[in-house]
């Protein structure tokens, strides 16, 4: 301040200080430093040469600082940042992905890596810094963790659309399930709301792809359930069928993420996007 007002007195009523509080912390700097900033001069006070370092350092410090501090308020702006977000095939494909799109166009700084997992629980994702966000169940969420409810995924009953003649009770009796691995519940969650577990085969057919469960499907080779918003394609090109009257099971999940004190834009128009 000394430096650009030109006198002590001015710096003093720039900083709303005494004249001899200015005095007594610019000796103070010059004995810590063992050395003299300022000599005094009829046109005010001048720099000593070590005076003019230390300015021109402390300029330096302030414009870093400065550009530091933008580069993190701008992250996703004017800086490269890289948010990484797992979840379902379903949810990935059908809401996470489009959703994120508007953001990723208007912050095209901000880089996202999306990771399609169907595991039963893959909180391990988060808990262990692999990724910032992940899509989990309701009970997978734990205290310290910060999350938002999604809208409920509509889970159908399907198989091969030239099972379509034959009765619901002829395909569970003598047809094997497909699900995901030996965790995956899905498919026994609905016929247990439906009161159709007693007629089912005990032996599963597992494949870890939900692609390749709907492909099993089309073959004939079993039935399950799918996501409506994944399924529907299959169902309109006339390749799955509907059974069980259409009728639904609604399964819960929520997005979930470790809290940040102060969120950054860009997180925030992560997590407001997905619905």
């Amino acid at each position: 301040m000394i430096v650009k007002e030109g006198t002590v007195h001015a710096a003093a009523e720039s900083l709303f200080l005494t004249q001899t509080a200015v005095t007594q912390r610019l000796r103070l700097l010059e004995k810590k430093m063992n050395t003299t900033l300022f000599i005094r001069s009829r046109t005010g006070m001048l720099l000593t040469p070590e005076g003019e370092q230390l300015h021109r350092y402390c300029q330096q410090v302030s414009e870093m600082g400065g550009t530091v501090l933008a580069s993190i308020q701008g992250a996703g702006v004017v800086s490269n940042i890289r948010i990484k977000i797992a979840g379902p095939t379903s949810m990935m494909r059908s809401r996470v992905i489009p959703h994120c799109q508007a953001v990723m166009n208007e912050l095209p700084k901000l880089h996202l890596s999306f990771l399609i997992d169907d595991g039963f629980d893959i909180s391990h994702q988060l808990k262990s810094g692999a990724f910032d966000v992940a899509i989990l169940r309701p009970e997978q969420i734990t205290p310290e963790m910060d999350s938002k409810p999604l809208l409920p995924e509509h889970y159908l009953l399907v198989c091969s659309s030239k099972w379509k003649h034959r009765t619901l009770l002829d395909i569970i009796s003598n047809e094997k399930i497909i699900d995901f691995d030996q965790e995956d519940q899905m498919t026994f969650s609905y016929l247990k709301k439906y009161d159709l577990l007693h007629a089912i085969q005990p032996e599963r057919h597992f494949v870890n792809n939900t692609e390749s469960i709907a492909q099993l499907f089309i073959a004939e080779l079993g039935y399950g359930v799918l996501s409506q918003e994944f399924a529907e394609r299959y169902i309109q090109s006339g390749e799955l069928h509907v059974i069980n009257e259409n009728k639904a099971y609604l399964s819960h999940s929520s997005l979930a993420w470790y809290p940040r004190p102060e969120q950054p834009h860009y997180f925030a128009a992560i997590l407001h996007a997905i619905r």
